[in-house]
């Protein structure tokens, strides 16, 4: 019996290292996933915010073509401005 104690005790040994990189894999595999997660709202978020102004700037462009109002065209091209920075910027 004692040897089987000692055989197991060795297996113990040898399986160590292999447990401990298995969880650093696990906590690095988990960190990538939430990375993931984080840039999928920002992508949303990101999203989200450029419909709202593209709804603004399509009010503002019925405004500047079908009224003429000059107030409404400055609007127009600043909100195109803004949308266009979102899009081409880079998230956190």
């Amino acid at each position: 019996l004692s040897g089987c104690a000692v055989a197991g005790a060795a297996v113990d040994v040898v399986t160590l290292p292999v447990k401990v990189v298995s969880k650093g894999v696990d906590l690095a595999t988990t960190s990538q996933s939430e990375a993931d997660e984080k840039r999928g709202r920002q992508l949303r978020e990101r999203e989200e915010k450029i419909g709202k102004l593209a709804l603004q700037r399509d009010e503002a462009a019925e405004d500047c073509l079908d009224r003429g109002d000059k107030d409404a065209c400055d609007r127009m091209r600043q909100l195109d401005y803004h949308i266009d920075g979102l899009r081409n910027a880079p998230l956190d």
